[in-house]
């Protein structure tokens, strides 16, 4: 029961730092246009120059 004193809190620590990342990829607008990747990967046409 020793061991619940450090796991709770590095659990909860990990918890946060993902829930951090997901919000610092919605805030750098990773999330945009999930379907317009899906048909760009099968298309034929090659993009010279990606969008930044």
């Amino acid at each position: 029961m020793q061991i619940l004193v450090y796991l709770i809190p590095i659990s909860l620590f990990l918890g946060g730092l993902g829930l951090a990342a997901f919000f610092w990829a919605l805030r750098s607008r990773q999330f945009d246009d999930p379907e317009g990747d899906s048909r760009r990967i099968l298309s034929d046409d090659w993009d010279d120059q990606p969008r930044p």
